[in-house]
């Protein structure tokens, strides 16, 4: 068994986190004021829930990334998911700047569809050469899955 890569690690583990932190800079644009105006379905968690939740789907995404990184084995289907990865990774950013950047709950709603697509995309690709990357995947897809369901509402909500 091989040692873990410090380097690798941290890099790994920070790449998501940034993606969150850059979300993160135009959801507070509008968290306090447009956000809390919306009306939003009786399903939708405390705003507090969000930040924890997030931390840690994005600390599983970058101990996925390290695995198939570090990775020797996999060939072309490691390959392609290194570079889906960092698509769903900059889709799972764009929400935030299409939600509540530009405040376009129907765009952000259609925009997530790709990133849901692209996250099974992940784990199908994952079952082929490492199974507990894929496991990794599955809360995020459940609470995308899920974030989806609170951005179709709120869309029908607030016409």
């Amino acid at each position: 068994m091989r040692g873990i890569r410090p380097a690798k690690l941290v890099l790994a583990l920070a790449l998501p986190q940034l993606a969150g932190f850059i979300g993160a800079i135009a959801t507070a644009r509008s968290l306090d004021t447009w956000y809390q105006a919306l009306e939003k379905p009786v399903l939708t968690p405390p705003s507090w829930v969000f930040g924890p939740v997030w931390i840690i789907l994005y600390l599983m995404l970058g101990v996925a990334l390290y695995l198939v990184w570090t990775r020797r084995v996999g060939g072309r289907a490691r390959r392609l998911w290194l570079r889906l990865f960092f698509v769903q990774l900059v889709l799972n950013t764009l929400w935030s700047f299409l939600f509540f950047g530009l405040q376009n709950p129907q765009f952000a709603f259609f925009e997530i569809l790709v990133l849901l697509a692209s996250i099974v995309g992940l784990i199908v690709l994952a079952l082929r050469f490492d199974k507990r990357v894929a496991g990794l995947l599955v809360p995020y897809l459940v609470w995308v899955s899920f974030a989806s369901y609170l951005t179709w509402a709120i869309w029908q909500l607030n016409p």
